[in-house]
């Protein structure tokens, strides 16, 4: 049970029981957008299936995660100052929920065949309208609970969000993903709705489905969860906002440690991004994994994401933001070196020979078997690291700046973000072979690591 402890020790907050269960609901509402549609099921089916060219749409879909990061990265801080001065948060999530579910229905026309260019102008849409719902929804959380707290908070509702996700996932692959050969899904069945999966529907159609879960569940936040009131008018806020922002981002320049921690959590959530958007499409171009494959590998990441993420609340509580994110990098830079080290007959770059022979079903080599070992990391860490990220600087800023801190907080991660997935896309074009891509995420986890073990901790203390 999350304490509703006064952030300041002076006033109790103005947060219930059921506006804390609302705020953490968001992501629950949020997640399967990224589990579904980015990383394991529309995003693979984009690569291997939407074209005949399944390096070139790799590409593509990495240009597409480009433009997104580059259009968050400019106008989350802007955003998030301009919320600091409007004051209410609510409206503007509202605003880019339009934006992002329409996004999502349109995903169904990607069919086979079809230009690309409109599933990746709705991926943009969708993408950056979900990260700037996140800004703002962040910028809320300094109000709910008291800083010993958060940390459980934020694991705690970024695990709520993967079981949401894995929820959804869950029943796309036993209900409505089905073998393109034999027209069933893995437990035999007819896809509901009669959906086809020559015609790419199984994987199409989750778009309309997180538009749907989106819209139900982000009514427990409208409803429960306390606001800021209503600040300065629009135009006010607006040129306060920038005003605000510039002062801010000269102010860094005194508050050292909240910049070292910013500037090393965008160098590593650089590698973070890339592994999530980047992980589902390298197995499927590597097996061969159809959404079956990638559905399931899919699920075995969220289960464990969960327990990951209930680990790491308690550890947060324990010994800090600072000491969970480090474990979780190292075992994230683990995972990556493992997974590039992975092919056909091997693992370990070759130290460790395997089998060749394939025993049939599902991930039948043991390259497979191995790789799977290697993602039970990536799940057991990759909540955590930005769950913790996120508590390590609500505990370092207070509620009255969180709009903007967490504008700059969203800019971290996505201002070089597409860095990760550029250098991933030239080395893969001029080389290619994938393998050497991912191989670019190491230096994004490992650099950010080294930078983040000389922040101080909370970011503002000296």
């Amino acid at each position: 049970m999350l304490n509703r402890i006064d952030w300041t020790g002076t006033q109790p907050p103005k947060a219930t029981e059921k506006g804390i269960w609302g705020w953490m609901f968001f992501d629950w509402a949020a997640q399967p957008f990224f589990t579904v549609v980015t990383t394991f099921i529309f995003g693979p089916y984009f690569v291997s299936r939407l074209t005949d060219d399944p390096v070139s749409a790799q590409t593509t879909w990495s240009n597409m995660a480009t433009i997104s990061s580059v259009i968050i990265a400019l106008l989350s801080p802007v955003l998030g100052s301009i919320a600091d001065q409007s004051g209410a948060r609510k409206p503007w999530i509202g605003f880019f929920a339009i934006i992002k579910i329409a996004s999502l229905s349109c995903l169904w026309f990607a069919a086979p065949g079809s230009p690309v260019v409109y599933p990746v102008i709705f991926m943009i849409l969708a993408s950056i309208s979900a990260e700037f719902s996140i800004v703002f929804n962040d910028s809320m959380m300094p109000r709910l609970v008291g800083k010993h707290e958060v940390g459980k908070l934020s694991n705690t509702a970024w695990g709520l969000g993967y079981l949401g996700g894995i929820i959804v996932l869950i029943a796309v692959v036993t209900l409505l993903a089905a073998s393109p050969e034999s027209g069933k899904t893995i437990l035999g069945l007819d896809p509901l709705f009669g959906l086809d999966p020559q015609t790419g529907q199984d994987a199409r159609i989750t778009g309309p489905i997180s538009a749907v879960w989106y819209l139900i569940f982000i009514l427990p936040m409208f409803f429960f969860t306390p606001d800021v009131g209503r600040g300065l008018p629009f135009g006010t806020a607006v040129r306060s906002g920038l005003r605000e922002l510039r002062n801010t981002l000269g102010e860094l320049r005194e508050r050292r440690g909240i910049l070292t921690f910013l500037i090393a959590r965008m160098i590593y959530q650089d590698g973070v991004n890339g592994l999530l958007i980047l992980g589902g499409i390298f197995a499927a171009g590597m097996f061969g994994w159809a959404t079956i494959e990638i559905g399931i590998y899919g699920i075995i990441l969220n289960v464990v994401a969960i327990f990951g993420c209930l680990i790491a609340g308690r550890v947060d509580k324990s010994v800090g933001s600072k000491v969970t994110v480090v474990i979780s990098l190292t075992m994230l830079l683990l995972a990556t070196i493992g997974i590039i080290s992975t092919g056909p007959g091997y693992t370990l770059f070759g130290l460790m020979p395997l089998p060749t022979a394939d025993s049939g079903g599902l991930f039948g080599t043991a390259a497979e078997k191995a790789y799977i070992l290697y993602g039970l990391l990536i799940g057991l860490a990759f909540g955590p690291v930005q769950a913790s990220s996120r508590s390590y600087l609500a505990r370092s800023v207070s509620p009255e700046e969180a709009g903007r801190y967490f504008g700059i907080y969203a800019l971290s991660g996505r201002a070089t973000s597409f860095m990760a997935t550029l250098l991933f896309s030239l080395v893969t074009y001029m080389s290619g072979s994938p393998r050497l891509g991912m191989a670019t995420l190491i230096l994004f986890l490992a650099g950010g690591l080294v930078l983040l073990i000389r922040t101080p901790y909370p970011a503002d203390r000296a």
